[in-house]
């Protein structure tokens, strides 16, 4: 069960790494909103899963 929650935790980590650094480069490059706004939302929704998901997790590692 911990190695499951240090993948989740290292997969939270570098999903919020490309968000981070690819949110920005999208709003700033013209017209690139209109043709990625569904995977910035996908993945904003994969960020709260794996949130909630670590949270319950964690709930049964000791």
């Amino acid at each position: 069960m911990s190695i499951l929650l240090q993948a989740l935790v290292f997969f939270l980590i570098s999903l919020s790494t490309a968000l981070v650094v690819g949110i920005p480069v999208v709003l700033a490059s013209p017209g690139q909103w209109e043709r990625l706004k569904n995977l910035i939302f996908g993945s904003a929704a994969a960020w709260s899963v794996l949130v909630i998901l670590i949270g319950v997790f964690s709930s049964f590692v000791r």
